[in-house]
């Protein structure tokens, strides 16, 4: 373990450097791309008759439990370095279009991609994959990543009240689909209770455990933070309820991104105010903000170097290629629809251009590849894999780069609306 983290900082600290220096673009598309160099250059070399190297290299990094280190490490840090500079004010003038998106919209979308996912793969490519695990990819790829997404939003110049509202949902609807996504692999596997009953009383204890444990431990975090004037101290204690809390969260089968979104809002607003001097206000944040470019930074080059173990075939990387514009279009629905909806009937007002930028920015990241990864092993899983990783990397690399001009070509100056 300690070789493999060593290597890892050492590859994203070389690749930061490189990027930095060189290549110019945003931290975690730079590294990624990198990464996904050194994978190709591993590949190369077996071909050339150097395979024991690319061996070594796969079997490092396929000891590497991707999902693992993600969803029970390193995620509840990144969402909660994400949720706690949201302000909560803000976030609840905008309840209703990020509520509506990061529940409905997920359900939707999972729907609208795993069905014409489907279509497109055993009619028009002829792959022979399930309803089932199509469904399971539409509920894994249909979730904005909070990871990407605020990332990218730090220097795109969304319009505040557009900024609010993708970054709301893509805090929120991870949560959602992680539940989603947990119902249909039950299924998938033959044990789960089908009954409507059943379903609800899962998301209950999932979504709305979340939320509860969330304002729980945020709570009793926010009174021991209140109680005393310490800096070194008041970082500890939230660097606990983050582990902590997640890892509690886990063993209580509630929603530990959600109960770390909701403590992460409630430190970063009520904390902040009420319960810390300026100078602990200042290290916290520094903390934090350190945390966050760092695992980001080490989350997208094992997103690069997972190319090294993953196998693509000429048929499923051309139904790949189908399924980008196949995903992208029921984001569009499933964004286009609700907006227009509230916006006509409700009186919701959003910025210019809102349906565009939404779509666009949009991203799918590190957690998208982790539930991937978290699906039994088959053919079907191979096939998900292969789908996943390309729609991953078109939304990160082309998406990505591209978010910040659309932003500034159609985003009025001046900010609209709710």
């Amino acid at each position: 373990m300690l070789d493999i983290i060593a290597l890892l900082i050492t590859l994203t600290a070389l690749f930061s450097y490189l990027n930095r220096r060189f290549i110019k673009l945003p931290t975690t598309i730079g590294v990624m791309v990198l990464a996904m160099l050194l994978s190709l250059i591993l590949m190369s070399l077996g071909e050339l008759g150097y395979a024991p190297i690319e061996q070594r290299a796969e079997a490092i990094i396929a000891s590497i439990d991707f999902n693992q280190v993600l969803m029970e490490g390193m995620l509840s840090l990144l969402l909660f370095a994400g949720a706690l500079h949201v302000d909560l004010e803000e976030l609840a003038r905008k309840k209703w279009p990020i509520g509506v998106l990061a529940t409905a919209g997920v359900v939707a979308s999972t729907f609208l991609i795993g069905i014409a996912s489907w279509i497109v793969l055993n009619l028009l490519s002829g792959i022979s994959i399930s309803l089932l695990y199509c469904l399971l990819f539409g509920a894994l790829i249909s979730p904005t990543d909070p990871i990407a997404v605020l990332g990218i939003l730090k220097s795109a110049g969304a319009p505040k009240s557009l900024e609010i509202k993708i970054a709301g949902e893509s805090l929120f609807n991870d949560g959602i689909a992680v539940v989603v996504f947990t119902i249909l692999l039950s299924l998938a596997l033959g044990g789960a209770d089908v009954t409507t009953g059943g379903i609800l009383l899962l998301f209950a204890e999932e979504a709305l455990g979340g939320i509860a444990f969330g304002l729980v431990i945020g709570y009793i975090a926010y009174r021991l933070l209140r109680s005393i004037d310490s800096y070194d101290v008041e970082i500890l204690i939230t660097l606990a309820l983050v582990l902590g809390g997640y890892a509690l969260a886990i063993h209580l089968h509630v929603s530990g991104p959600i109960a770390m979104v909701v403590a992460g809002l409630m430190i970063g607003n009520h904390g902040r105010r009420l319960a810390m001097s300026q100078t602990t206000r200042e290290h916290l944040d520094t903390f934090w903000e350190m945390i966050d470019e760092i695992l980001n930074a080490v989350l997208f080059v094992l997103i690069g170097l997972e190319v090294v173990i993953l196998t693509f075939d000429r048929s499923h990387l051309l139904a790949s290629l189908s399924i980008v514009p196949l995903v992208l279009l029921a984001r569009l629905v499933c964004v286009g629809i609700p907006v227009t909806v509230m916006r006509r009937w409700f009186g919701f007002e959003f910025t210019p251009h809102a349906v565009k930028i939404m779509t666009w920015g949009g991203l799918r990241g590190g957690i998208s590849v982790a539930l991937a990864l978290s699906l039994p092993a088959g053919p079907e899983r191979h096939i998900v894999l292969a789908l996943t990783y390309i729609v991953v990397l078109f939304s990160i690399l082309v998406q990505g780069l591209t978010i910040g001009p659309l932003i500034r070509k159609t985003a009025a100056p001046a900010e609209q609306g709710a």
